[in-house]
C-alpha cells in the first residue's frame, strides 16, 4: 500500500510525496526481516514519516531511519529469566528417592 493512503488529507508537493514513498518502502523492506511489517506497524511507520516530512525532513534515508527508530521504541520488551543458566551448565541433579 503506497504512503498516499496514509496521508489522511495532509497535503504535500509531489516531490515530497515521492521521497516519503521511497522512505516508506525502505522501512517496510527493513521491517520484513524483523516483524513481518504487521498492519499497525505499517501505519506507525507511515505516520512517523509523515510527521518528519511535516517538520521539514526531505532525505529518504533520514525519514526511514526516524520511522524505524520510532517503531523500535514501540516494540514490546521480552522479560527473560533473571537467573538463566549459562549455555554449558546443567540444572542441579534431583536426588533419587
Amino acid at each position: 500500500m503506497p504512503i498516499r493512503f496514509h496521508l489522511n488529507g495532509e497535503r504535500f508537493d509531489p516531490e515530497t510525496i515521492r521521497v516519503m514513498g521511497i522512505a516508506y518502502e525502505m522501512a517496510l523492506v527493513a521491517l520484513e526481516r524483523t516483524d513481518g511489517a504487521a498492519s499497525p506497524t505499517r501505519e506507525a511507520v507511515a505516520q512517523k514519516i509523515i510527521a518528519l516530512a511535516k517538520a521539514g525532513e526531505r532525505d529518504p534515508e533520514r525519514l526511514c531511519d526516524g520511522a524505524l527508530r520510532a517503531t523500535q521504541r514501540m516494540a514490546p520488551t521480552l522479560i527473560s529469566d533473571p537467573s538463566p543458566l549459562p549455555p554449558h551448565a546443567s540444572p542441579p541433579a534431583q536426588p533419587d528417592c
